[in-house]
């Protein structure tokens, strides 16, 4: 079975309407050019992108915080319940080949670190700025759209060294 990248959807579980739109967007366009959403499973940006997902024919995947799998979006096709609360955000971005960060709260800041933690494209909508003394800049990609935040990711994991896929 040939499979596309593991592409992370990170932002808030309470998002605006915009914010949802665009994780709608984003979970549509990533499910036609075949790759894999990988998400926190639960609602706002993780329920929107699930949602795109969905209703383009893809594949996604919720790593829960909790111990009960019936609490996530109804539109994952696969969810897996950690019982590891937050630090399941490493988990969320471990498993990217790169990740898109749309808005956000703490959680998406902690996913967000992680994510470049590891070695792996973070691309932003609307999202976070990080601006340490010392960095040559923010590490983020910064997308003007969905579309964009899309082809940025797909692109940024395609020249990953060692990729998988």
């Amino acid at each position: 079975m040939s499979e596309g990248p593991y592409i992370s959807v990170i932002g808030a579980g309470q998002a605006s309407d915009d914010e949802m739109a665009a994780g709608e967007e984003i979970g549509r366009r990533l499910a036609e050019a075949g790759a894999v959403l990988v998400c926190g499973g639960l609602g706002g940006v993780m329920d929107a992108a699930a949602r795109g997902c969905e209703a383009a024919g893809g594949t996604s995947v919720g790593i829960l915080p909790g111990e009960d799998r019936t609490h996530a979006s109804a539109h994952l096709t696969v969810r897996i319940a950690t019982g590891l609360g937050e630090a399941r955000n490493a988990i969320v971005a471990r498993a990217a080949d790169a990740v898109i960060a749309v808005g956000g709260e703490f959680g998406t800041l902690s996913e967000i670190a992680l994510a470049l933690k590891m070695g792996k494209p973070v691309v932003g909508l609307g999202t976070w700025s990080l601006d340490l003394e010392g960095l040559p800049g923010d590490p983020l990609q910064r997308a003007s759209d969905p579309a964009d935040a899309v082809a940025r990711a797909l692109d940024a994991a395609e020249r990953l060294e060692g990729s998988t896929w």
